[in-house]
């Protein structure tokens, strides 16, 4: 017999991404495609036989929620995606991207201005990964995919700051209404972008997302200038080719919140525009507020107002870390953000402010804004609506690289005791001369939870680390928001926040959860990561069907017996950086991954292949 295929994977239990029940089946790759399913194919066919008994065969996972758009040019393979087992990638999300460019007029940088506080990624590494970038225009962008040795697949929204900046200028993005001649070459340039293949446009609405340059330093990125009115006509565009509007919500103003959602609404608008948003998860200081969006989606969603809006859910803890006040969690604070407004070396500008007595009043009560007990804003956070997310409670703060290694794995609640403890004459709280030199550091009295606070910024700066687990804690209702109607696994925020938060292990985690429960729910999960994201955002992947691009995944199942994400997260140098970025190696979970079916990833490392030759495309909405 003829060898005709190029791979034969043998025995496997196969998870097509239909939902339908799982079953031992047989996989052929030719060319790149998916060339033969069934039982009993035969071994002669095939150059190369793999033995896939009780392994799980999938199609390749979907990340529809990455900032990969600048690590895709210096590191083409993304090899932290495709050890996951995700082998197509959405990114432009948030309204930020580089499909236009580096956009750069004099001493304007856009990129580094509008990613660096929003996403937490050093400037030196923004410089770097812009100096890539060889096109000007959207149509180029996707081309040049063509050119690079692409890893997984890519889809791009048009990002909604860069087109507001593309036809505005930054300047004018961040501080007027556009004319209606600059209005309308936004719906010109996002319709060109729809044509060439693009997945829709992204927007923002959170308020601590701030640009990052003087002048601008506490001026919101470009999005969120933009007014209803506008939005409303630019998603014409997109609700006219049936595309995706992707966003995040208004949470200074609810009610502001409820009335742009519904613009999912065909029932209101004339059309369903597809809106993916976020996001579905268990807050720690707000439980409530996951379910009150999935309920108000499941109402824009129903017969009566046609919609089609989900959130995305994170399949994970969401766990963060801070180094020193430079996190995404205190922006949110207009104290906090003051500071991490200051260049990154400018440490005698954050000194002066932590030394300045009206800032650190206003610091005060930002930090027991809600915790007092005694007002309504303290009602209402024990009723889980709280006006603010950022954590203070110093029991949910955890040192990871503290000053001395006796407070690692800590809370501050706990260091902070023995502070007090210490300067009301306890010397045996000291249990090193190291720890000795830190306590006596500290004010002979602690006024509040604040002062601990403070303390700790202005000794060591950016030099401690710590985090929180700001939502899913304990991952205690994860499962039930993953598999949720109103809701879609995502907010894996790949690429973003390089050194507070790694969550390219989320897919993996789902499959964990689902294992947990049953097969049936494995199988609908595996269709939630692969053919269900992808028929939503308009995309050819996520199917094993025969004539389809061999985009294949095998996993061990039982190698998640005992593998929890905490326990794999670690701060690592990555050379294409030149910096730390934060990564998430679970080993022996997944097996094999092939691209368009060629190996990509095999027995916990790299082919050869993956960053040296173009296995995934650019993928364009049909």
């Amino acid at each position: 017999m003829m060898q005709t295929w190029d791979v034969l994977i043998k025995g496997a239990t196969l998870f097509d991404g239909s939902g339908k029940p799982p079953r031992i089946e047989d996989i052929a790759i030719a060319n790149g495609k998916i060339a033969a399913r069934g039982c009993d194919l035969p071994e002669q066919a095939a150059r190369e036989v793999i033995d896939a008994k009780e392994q799980w065969l999938m199609p390749g996972m979907l990340d529809i929620h990455t900032h990969l758009d600048l690590e895709v040019d210096v590191a083409p393979g993304l090899p932290e995606v495709v050890r996951h087992g995700t082998t197509t990638v959405l990114v432009g999300n948030c309204s930020l991207g580089t499909c236009f460019g580096r956009q750069q007029i004099g001493d304007q940088e856009p990129i580094v201005d509008c990613f660096t506080r929003v996403e937490n990624i050093p400037k030196k590494v923004l410089r770097q990964c812009a100096d890539a970038i060889t096109w000007d225009n959207t149509g180029d962008y996707l081309d040049h995919f063509n050119d690079v040795a692409l890893g997984p697949n890519l889809a791009a929204f048009v990002p909604h700051s860069m087109l507001r900046i593309e036809a505005m200028g930054l300047q004018g993005s961040i501080s007027r209404a556009p004319t209606e001649a600059e209005l309308q070459h936004m719906e010109s340039l996002l319709q060109e972008a729809m044509t060439q293949g693009y997945i829709g446009m992204s927007t923002d609405g959170l308020p601590f997302h701030y640009l990052s340059n003087a002048p601008n330093t506490d001026k919101r990125i470009p999005t969120q200038f933009a007014s209803f009115g506008e939005l409303k006509r630019l998603l014409k565009v997109v609700r006219n080719n049936q595309r995706v509007w992707q966003t995040t919500p208004i949470i200074e103003n609810k009610l502001m919140a409820f009335a742009y959602f519904a613009l999912t609404s065909g029932r209101l608008f004339g059309k369903t525009l597809k809106t993916s948003a976020l996001s579905a998860m268990e807050m720690a200081v707000a439980p409530k507020a996951a379910k009150l969006f999935l309920n108000y989606a499941r109402l824009l969603n129903s017969r009566l107002l046609k919609g089609k809006l989900h959130f995305q859910a994170l399949g994970t803890n969401f766990r963060v870390w801070s180094d020193g006040i430079v996190s995404p969690l205190f922006e949110e604070m207009t104290a906090t953000a003051e500071l991490i407004a200051k260049e990154y070396d400018d440490l005698e500008g954050r000194r002066a402010l932590l030394n300045d007595t009206e800032w650190q009043e206003r610091f005060r009560r930002e930090w027991r804004h809600g915790r007092t007990g005694d007002d309504f804003a303290s009602w209402k956070a024990r009723k889980g609506l709280p006006d603010s997310l950022v954590i203070r409670d110093l029991n949910l703060l955890v040192f990871d690289g503290a000053p001395i290694s006796e407070w690692d794995g800590e809370t501050f609640a706990q260091v902070m005791t023995r502070v007090e403890a210490y300067k009301s004459g306890d010397q045996s709280q000291a249990r090193s001369d190291a720890e000795r030199a830190e306590l006596e550091k500290f004010p002979v009295r602690l006024e509040t939870d604040a002062d601990f606070m403070i303390h700790l910024l202005r000794e060591y700066d950016k030099t401690f680390r710590f985090y929180a687990d700001v939502g899913n804690v304990g991952n205690r209702a994860t499962l039930d928001l993953l598999l949720h109607d109103a809701a879609m696994p995502g907010f894996n925020d790949s690429g973003a926040h390089i050194t507070n938060m790694a969550f390219f292990d989320a897919n993996l985690m789902s499959l964990k959860l689902a294992r947990e429960r049953d097969e049936a729910t494995v199988a609908r999960m595996v269709q939630r990561l692969t053919s269900e994201p992808a028929e939503f955002f308009g995309i050819d992947a996520g199917s094993l069907e025969i004539g389809k691009q061999a985009d294949v995944v095998l996993i061990n199942p039982s190698a998640f017996d005992g593998w929890e994400p905490d326990q794999t997260r670690r701060l690592e140098y990555r050379e294409i950086f030149q910096h730390q970025q934060m990564v998430n190696r679970p080993e022996g979970i997944v097996d094999r991954v092939w691209i368009a079916g060629q190996l990509a990833w095999a027995e916990g490392q790299p082919a050869t292949t993956l960053g040296n030759t173009r296995l995934g495309r650019a993928l364009r909405a049909a």
